[in-house]
């Protein structure tokens, strides 16, 4: 059935999370950082961009993206910046120490990456991505039967 079928899928794609956010921890952990502040800043290095556009971007909340950008700007990591098109919502940048602390995380993500890729075909994960994009997306437009 379908809907069991879903629910391997959803369980299995949930404790996938899991492991990725403790690898990503692991990665980010050189630098002195966590897989959540790793985000924020891959998000500030955008430049011209709001907390709330970076909780949107994640799928965070805005409260939580902006206790994070608060902690980072402290830190020296990232800075506010005025926002001519909204007085209250700076805007969110990344500083030379934020860039740098974001290459290191980058350049441990990408040999890891490397080496789990390998084991795959990029047929085969451009496949499983298709389907998560798709489920994302209905879940997003609320279209999932009965929710």
């Amino acid at each position: 059935m379908e809907g069991d079928a879903f629910s391997a899928f959803a369980i299995t794609a949930l404790r996938l999370a899991g492991h990725l956010t403790a690898a990503g921890d692991q990665l980010a952990k050189p630098a002195g950082q966590t897989s959540a502040r790793w985000q924020v800043l891959a998000a500030a290095r955008r430049g011209n961009i709001s907390v709330a556009q970076i909780a949107r971007a994640l799928g965070l909340a805005r409260q939580g993206v902006q206790r994070l950008t608060d902690v980072l700007e402290g830190e020296g990591l990232i800075a506010y910046a005025d926002n001519p098109q909204h007085q209250r919502a700076k805007l969110v940048r990344l500083t030379e120490e934020g860039s740098a602390r974001l290459g290191v995380i980058e350049i441990a993500q990408a040999g890891w990456a490397d080496g789990l890729g390998a084991a795959f075909t990029s047929a085969e994960l451009d496949a499983a991505r298709a389907v998560m994009a798709r489920v994302m997306e209905m879940l997003e437009a609320g279209e999932a039967p009965g929710g």
